[in-house]
């Protein structure tokens, strides 16, 4: 599947609305880890886990890193 077919969760589409920084990190990553950090934001059923992962992993993002990376 290509990474625009996945869901976005809203939180993480406000933090790229607020941050035209983080938008375009978060594009220049690979489709890949762009997919692997949209299904782990995601995968989280209450909304306050999901800006805790997304408030985690927005350094990482910044710095171009994958998931695991």
């Amino acid at each position: 599947k290509k990474t625009s077919e996945f869901t976005m969760p809203e939180e993480f589409k406000k933090r790229l609305a607020k941050s035209a920084v983080l938008k375009k990190a978060f594009t220049a990553l690979t489709p890949g880890r762009q997919r692997a950090y949209l299904l782990y934001f995601a995968a989280a059923k209450q909304t306050s886990t999901r800006e805790s992962r997304i408030e985690k992993y927005i350094p990482q993002i910044l710095k171009g890193k994958g998931l695991n990376d």
